[in-house]
């Protein structure tokens, strides 16, 4: 009887062994996939980063609002340069331009409100930006449609020295662009106001009016801002009005004579003549001791 067990027992203590083995390579097999998921979100999130975004579109005087914010992940490539990674980092600001739904919330785009810090210009200054006025040329020209909050392409009239063909210097005018998709802060005394209550005390009593004015104030950079600041002492400023949904950069060739005439009167392909082969024709083969010649017949 005690036999007949036996390998009861052996089988049951396989069947164990067998359930006990099972179970430790599910466990390694959870450890495995639990451990590459893992990996696989830290890959993720390293190529990824949050930034706020818009819920709503968000016109320009409206202070920043938690509800209308949300968090996106973003890959690093596509992630503005001042994009906006916290509320913390907004609290208490403004928007000075518009910001439609789904954009990154760009610190471009915000400043502190007046009652923050009691300022002016300064406040609608973007961080890493500097307030510069410039003499415009052609503020009449777009007949006062240049607001504070929109955004103009610089383009620079400098005069160069060039040698003509018969050794003479004269000088030509070249229309150079200079920055692209820049902020404007001010047009004459009339400042974005960056919040609604305070519109009616951003522009003097009196002077409301004063959007044809010459002087335009940007917000550049330190670097653009010496640029700008030598050529505005050498030639003059032309600005030319952008849409506030198109912030693309272009790589534009300055204009000269050479290059609207090249533009008006493209320079067609010219076709090369064909080669006559000297061995079509008739022909006549002339024996001159041991060399041979051939001789073309006219026709």
């Amino acid at each position: 009887m005690t036999q007949k067990k036996i390998p009861l027992i052996i089988g049951i203590a396989l069947a164990a062994v067998s359930i006990i083995l099972i179970n430790v390579y599910m466990g390694q097999q959870k450890q495995l996939v639990v451990e590459k998921t893992k990996k696989e979100f830290e890959v993720r999130q390293a190529n990824q980063t949050p930034v706020l975004v818009a819920k709503a579109n968000i016109p320009a005087g409206t202070a920043i609002n938690p509800d209308t914010l949300g968090v996106a992940l973003v890959p690093n490539e596509y992630v503005q340069p001042k994009a906006a990674t916290s509320l913390d980092r907004v609290a208490g600001m403004v928007t000075i331009a518009p910001i439609v739904k789904g954009e990154q919330i760009n610190l471009d785009k915000l400043a502190f409100s007046r009652q923050r810090s009691g300022g002016g210009l300064a406040d609608l200054t973007p961080i890493g930006k500097r307030a510069i006025t410039i003499s415009v040329e052609n503020t009449a020209a777009l007949a006062g449609m240049i607001k504070p909050g929109d955004y103009v392409d610089v383009i620079a009239m400098v005069p160069i020295p060039v040698q003509t063909a018969d050794g003479k210097q004269v000088t030509q005018i070249m229309a150079t662009p200079l920055f692209q998709n820049i902020l404007v802060l001010a047009v004459g005394n009339q400042l974005a106001a960056p919040s609604k209550a305070d519109a009616g005390r951003y522009a003097p009593e009196g002077k409301a009016e004063n959007s044809a004015s010459p002087f335009i104030t940007l917000a550049l950079t330190p670097q653009e801002v010496s640029l700008m600041t030598f050529v505005q002492e050498q030639s003059k400023i032309r600005l030319t009005l952008r849409s506030p949904s198109d912030s693309q950069l272009q790589q534009v060739p300055p204009a000269t004579w050479e290059s609207i005439f090249q533009y008006i009167m493209p320079k067609e392909a010219v076709q090369p003549e064909p080669v006559k082969d000297p061995d079509s024709g008739l022909q006549i083969e002339i024996y001159r001791g041991l060399n041979k010649e051939k001789m073309p017949l006219s026709k």
